[in-house]
């Protein structure tokens, strides 16, 4: 979704109208996200039904409506497009609750990847680089799940060999609970 707002406001000084009344119905979609914060999955997915599905046919509809009247060309017409041939992947969110309304969490713990790509070039060898993707997977759960990664590393690594390896998945970033400290 963010990057169909972001045709569409790029869109707007050209198109201003139409345009406009599509953003106002983006923004009132993300306003029940913000709304839905902290709700279970199936809470959020219940407030989406309500609240965002009806919002989403009635951008739909008139995406619809505007389509033969924007120029082929314009950068109305590319928004239109766009959102119309993503138009599945745009309302995936409304089938569950644990989908996020867009990718830009996703995208923003890839960044350090996509920046640092060619500084990884040479990792020494193959093995290294699959180590390097393995350690910035993890500590891109941590960052996601708000667990200070470095903290995490060395507790889990000062305990992983006595830990049952039927209960490994406490130790993952969303499960983890930090032992005790001794006083």
């Amino acid at each position: 979704m963010m990057h169909a707002r972001r045709y569409f406001y790029k869109a707007l000084d050209a198109d201003s109208q139409p345009m406009g009344k599509v953003l106002h119905l983006i923004a009132r979609l993300y306003a029940v996200e913000d709304r839905a914060k902290g709700l279970t999955g199936e809470e959020r997915l219940g407030l989406r039904r309500r609240l965002s599905a009806p919002l989403m046919a009635k951008l739909h509809a008139y995406l619809l409506e505007i389509r033969e009247d924007v120029l082929p060309k314009s950068p109305a017409a590319r928004a239109v497009r766009y959102a119309l041939n993503q138009w599945e992947a745009l309302t995936r969110f409304l089938e569950d609750g644990d989908l996020e309304i867009d990718n830009g969490a996703t995208e923003r713990a890839n960044r350090d990847v996509a920046i640092g790509r060619g500084n990884w070039t040479f990792f020494g060898s193959d093995k290294g680089g699959r180590t390097a993707a393995v350690l910035m997977s993890f500590i891109a759960m941590c960052k996601r799940n708000r667990v200070e990664p470095f903290a995490w590393f060395r507790d889990v690594l000062s305990r992983i060999a006595g830990h049952p390896v039927n209960r490994i998945a406490e130790l993952l970033p969303h499960n983890w609970r930090p032992l005790p400290t001794k006083a």
